[in-house]
């Protein structure tokens, strides 16, 4: 079982940053990729980006790729999405999560091949 918690949410002006955190009490995130989804009322979690165990490779949704930058940080366990340049569309429920799957290293694309989640962040951007 893992155990995610992301904090880091909040409400931004258009063109402002935010950093999401994720973090998990008492799993080595090192060992699991770990993705960013995004949720907005009506329309399925869309994955926004993905940091692979070792060595760590990246990858980035069309509508974020050149603004956003996800990071691991192992000293701190901690896995963080840095958000620039913010839009209004950005908005939405921001959830990290680890897929428990035999391929846990990996960076998987859709929501349902990921077993743990946190409880969301929500960040708002206003215009």
């Amino acid at each position: 079982q893992v155990q995610l918690v992301e904090s880091g949410g909040g409400l931004v002006q258009a063109g402002g940053s935010l950093r999401l955190s994720c973090k998990a009490p008492g799993t080595t995130l090192d060992y699991y990729a770990i993705a960013w989804f995004r949720q907005v009322p009506g329309k399925e979690r869309e994955r926004v980006s993905c940091i692979s165990s070792h060595p760590g490779t990246t990858s980035y949704a069309d509508s974020v790729r050149g603004r956003f930058t996800i990071s691991r940080d192992i000293a701190q366990n901690t896995v963080y999405l840095e958000m620039d340049s913010l839009k209004p569309e950005d908005t939405g429920v921001y959830y990290c999560a680890v897929n428990g799957g035999n391929d846990y290293f990996e960076c998987r694309e859709e929501w349902y091949e990921y077993d743990y989640w946190g409880q969301g962040t929500q960040v708002t951007v206003s215009s």
